[in-house]
């Protein structure tokens, strides 16, 4: 579990913090599904990064093509790979290993998250890259509102990670929950129509209706995947994950609305990202986590086998 994107310590536990959660929630659920641990380059966190804009860009870029492999490994022999990452940067692999399976597929996301994640080098406020997983995807620096120099390495090592053609397109994105964005990324949503359904929405609406409005949104698309930041649910749940942020969903609304996601087929793949045992409390946040992550494999199983 990478977390060279992160600015805290400690989302590359989650895994392990969700294997404790399960001695509580379902000791033998583990073994029932195969696990293939992705090598990370962690080590490199004990350096300190010299990319202001991008921080560890470099390690995050072969992580990308690392989880890329894997993820698009999985889903060419037709199975269902459920990613548990260590920080949201890993989900730009994972969006790049489904488009290297599906080249030809047009893909949706739906990002249930307290953050929009659009960030580039050119306009990030902290350099840290798990605020710009979409960005890569979106093959998008949104140079309108830069407010970044990023050096020539940095640009390089960015165009490497972006890759050579967008992986989703604006129209294919969703939102829900996102609550904490800076202004570039809010010009950028703007400015593609990008739609997010608030917490105070999905609660008027019902977590239902706006599976439905997700899935009908994304209509045109052939495949759809799923990344769940626990950091979308309110702090109040539990602070177990890097940056916390009020006014988030309850951990029953983020089950519900998965288990809804996930009537529809298009759905080739979900990740679960943002677990850090470090900033919780008695390991609350994993063990809704994996309450949550439990239920996903089940309906997974019911609906995909």
């Amino acid at each position: 579990m990478s977390e060279l994107g992160a600015g805290t310590r400690g989302a590359s536990l989650g895994f392990e913090a969700l294997r404790m959660a399960s001695f509580k929630g379902d000791i033998g659920f583990f073994k029932k599904y195969p696990v293939k641990r992705v090598k990370t380059l962690n080590d490199r966190l004990f350096k300190k990064s010299t990319r202001k804009f991008a921080k560890r860009l470099d390690g995050i870029e072969e992580m990308y093509r690392t989880i890329e492999k894997e993820v698009s490994a999985v889903l060419k022999n037709n199975n269902f790979p459920v990613v548990i990452s260590g920080d949201h940067s890993n989900a730009g692999g994972t969006i790049a290993g489904i488009k290297t399976a599906y080249p030809k597929k047009r893909l949706g996301v739906i990002w249930i998250d307290a953050h929009s994640d659009l960030h580039s080098p050119y306009t990030s406020p902290s350099g840290n890259v798990h605020g710009m997983p979409l960005a890569t995807a979106l093959h998008d620096d949104n140079l309108e509102n830069q407010n970044n120099q990023p050096s020539e390495e940095t640009i390089w090592h960015w165009n490497e990670l972006k890759g050579s053609n967008q992986r989703v397109m604006h129209s294919d994105l969703f939102f829900i929950a996102v609550r904490d964005s800076e202004e570039p990324e809010q010009e950028l949503m703007k400015k593609h129509h990008i739609p997010n359904v608030t917490t105070d929405e999905l609660r008027e609406k019902g977590v239902e209706a706006v599976a439905k409005q997700a899935r009908e949104y994304l209509k045109d698309c052939d495949i759809l995947y799923i990344s769940f930041d626990v950091d979308s649910m309110d702090p109040s749940i539990s602070r177990g994950t890097g940056t916390p942020v009020p006014g988030g969903i309850t951990d029953e609304e983020a089950r519900n609305l998965i288990q809804h996601l996930l009537e529809d087929k298009r759905v080739c793949c979900f990740e679960m990202t943002e677990i850090n045992p470090l900033l919780d409390d008695r390991n609350k946040m994993a063990e809704t986590a994996f309450s949550i992550l439990k239920a996903t494999i089940n309906k997974i199983n019911k609906n995909f086998s």
